[in-house]
């Protein structure tokens, strides 16, 4: 048994070295401008997966998601994030989609996260996807605003629709 135990641990401690010298010795490919491997996509997704419902679950706006409030965070994602993610005209970002990963085109294909979710991503930003804290930016209100709006894109009140400078179908 003893020697299991022993050939588990050394065969446990050969792959960390492995790993480690494949990073030490510059073989990982970080370029932006090429696809990940499964296990990095996998690895990275699973961590921000996790990471994100630990964090922002507990997260409750303190603000209604009154028509007033997702035209303030129509305005919001207009102003600050449709250069990035896509306008309301379901155009799509030259700027985001040249990120790596590209910035998800959140008129074309909606989130199905919550709105806290959204709002801490917004607020705290992602690091190394170009993706900025904007919580020193803008106001927790105006965040959640717009996190009510993109959390609710496929199904806004029609008041907030009769708004929007182009109307904006579900896919």
């Amino acid at each position: 048994m003893q020697r299991i135990l022993a050939g588990a641990v050394l065969a446990i401690a050969v792959l960390l070295l492995a790993g480690w010298l494949y990073v030490r010795l510059g073989l990982v490919n970080l370029r932006a401008d090429t696809v990940p491997g499964r296990a990095e996509s996998y690895l990275a997704s699973t961590a921000l997966d996790a990471y994100l419902q630990r964090k922002a679950a507990a997260l409750a706006s303190p603000y209604p998601a009154s028509d007033e409030n997702l035209v303030e965070g129509m305005n919001t994602y207009i102003s600050d994030c449709a250069n990035c993610h896509g306008t309301l005209d379901r155009r799509t970002s030259d700027l985001g989609l040249a990120f790596y990963p590209p910035a998800p085109q959140l008129i074309l294909r909606p989130l199905n996260h919550s709105q806290s979710y959204i709002f801490y991503v917004a607020k705290h930003g992602i690091r190394r996807t170009g993706m900025p804290a904007w919580g020193e930016i803008l106001s927790d209100q105006s965040l959640w605003d717009v996190s009510a709006f993109l959390s609710r894109l496929k199904d806004l009140p029609p008041a907030v629709q009769q708004q929007m400078p182009t109307p904006v179908s579900a896919t």
